[in-house]
């Protein structure tokens, strides 16, 4: 079971730092992405990170501003949101899969397991 964790409000311009952990197993070779949902929209990519070797999928709306990362430690896959906006306001779910998907890891149906999803809200 996924648990994430970590939303809340914050004004724009601000920064959160989301957390996905894993209950009864490791991520040993998962694939293992956020996306989010606004109100009345699609669930929508937001970043993904191949356990395994750290590699990372970014969508462009967040590039350069979000960077997704594994704590090996913890077992646990954090989302930094820096330089929030207030069109970044949705819920936040983490999502896994036990293989890395070549050429995909963007869409919902690549995905296995879901979380129950983290709030944030941005401000403006």
């Amino acid at each position: 079971q996924l648990q994430a964790s970590g939303g809340g409000l914050v004004q724009a311009g601000g920064s959160l730092r989301l957390s996905c952990a894993a209950s009864g197993r490791n991520f040993n070779n998962y694939g293992i992405g956020w996306f989010r949902q606004a109100p009345e929209k699609e669930r929508d990519f937001v970043a993904a990170i191949r356990w395994g070797t750290g590699m990372t999928l970014y969508s462009d709306s967040v590039r350069g501003r979000f960077a997704i990362s594994r704590d090996r430690a913890k077992n646990t896959v954090d989302l930094q949101l820096n330089s929030l906006k207030p069109d970044d306001t949705a819920v936040y779910y983490c999502a896994a899969r036990p293989r890395w998907l070549v050429g995909g890891m963007r869409n919902p149906d690549d995905y296995d397991d879901w979380g129950q999803g983290t709030l944030v809200t941005v401000s403006s």
